[in-house]
C-alpha cells in the first residue's frame, strides 16, 4: 500500500470512528509506530485531522457527497470509471444483473444502460436513473425505503428468493485473502441474501480498498468469483486472492 492510499485509509477509518490512537493504526495498517505518527503529522499539517495525545480524532469540516448529479466527487472516480467498464464487458446480452449500492455501482449501471441486460437492484438512484433513461429491463427489489443508504430493505428473507442473476456485482470498504468486508450491517444482510440466487460474484473495490479489513465480513474469498480492481492494488495480496482461484482484473 503506499502512503497515498493509506492515508485514504485513515481518513475513511476516522470517518467512521471519529477517533483513533497510534496504536490502532499499527494494528490495522501493520506500520511500526514512527509511521503512524509520521502519517498523523503529515495528515495534521493538511488539515485532514487533528492530532491529539497518541492518535488523532476527526475535523469538524463539512464533505461533499457524491450523488448521480455530482459523480465528479466520488473518491478515485477515474479508477472507478474504468473498473464499471471493465465489469459491464463481463456481461453478455441477455444476462440478468444484480447490482448493489455505491458509487462504481451507479457508474456500471451507466455502462449498461441501453444493453441488452436485466439489471436487479434495491438501489433507488440506480433504478431511478435507468427508468428515466428507458432501460428496457429494470427489476426493483421492494421493501422499506432506508435513506440513510438510499437503498430499499425487505424484511421478509423470502423475497430474495424471487429474484436471480448471471451476476452480482457489489463493493465494500476493504478485501483481503480472507474475503470481502462491509461497513453498513443492514446493506451487508441484505446483500447477503442473494448470494444463494446467482452465478457468479463480482467484487468491484479501488485498489486503495485491496488488502484493508473494515467492518464485518461480507463473505468468505472462496466465494468471489471476480475481482476488478486498480492497477495499484497490493501485489501480495493480488497474488494470495489468485491463488485461491478469483480471477482478478487490473485496470
Amino acid at each position: 500500500m503506499t502512503e497515498a492510499q493509506r492515508h485514504n485509509a485513515i481518513l475513511e477509518l476516522l470517518h467512521h470512528k471519529r477517533h483513533v490512537t497510534v496504536a490502532n493504526l499499527i494494528e490495522e495498517f501493520d506500520i511500526s509506530p514512527a509511521t503512524a505518527r509520521r502519517d498523523i503529522n503529515k495528515l495534521n499539517d493538511s488539515g485532514k485531522l487533528r492530532k491529539v495525545r497518541n492518535g488523532a480524532e476527526a475535523v469538524a469540516q463539512e464533505r461533499t457527497f457524491w450523488s448521480p448529479f455530482n459523480i465528479h466527487h466520488a473518491s478515485n472516480l477515474d479508477e472507478k470509471v474504468r473498473i464499471a467498464q471493465a465489469a459491464a464487458a463481463l456481461c453478455q446480452p441477455g444476462e440478468s444483473v444484480v447490482i448493489n449500492c455505491g458509487s462504481t455501482a451507479f457508474l456500471l449501471g451507466q455502462e449498461i444502460c441501453g444493453q441488452d441486460i436485466q439489471v436487479i437492484t434495491n438501489y433507488f438512484p440506480l433504478a431511478n436513473y435507468l427508468i428515466e433513461e428507458e432501460h428496457d429491463g429494470v427489476v426493483i427489489i421492494g421493501g422499506q425505503y432506508n435513506k440513510t443508504q438510499s437503498i430499499t430493505l425487505a424484511p421478509q428473507d423470502e423475497i430474495s428468493s424471487l429474484y436471480a442473476g448471471h451476476w452480482m456485482f457489489t463493493s465494500g470498504k476493504g478485501i483481503t485473502a480472507d474475503g470481502l468486508y462491509k461497513m453498513d450491517m443492514l446493506t451487508a444482510m441484505a446483500e447477503q441474501k442473494m448470494l444463494d440466487h446467482v452465478g457468479k460474484l463480482a467484487v468491484l473495490a479501488d485498489s486503495s480498498k485491496v488488502g484493508q479489513r473494515a467492518g464485518m465480513l461480507f463473505c468468505n474469498a472462496d466465494r468471489i468469483d471476480v475481482l476488478v480492481t486498480g492497477q495499484d492494488a497490493n501485489p501480495e495480496v493480488v497474488a494470495k486472492l489468485r491463488e485461491k482461484g478469483i480471477e482478478v482484473i487490473l485496470v
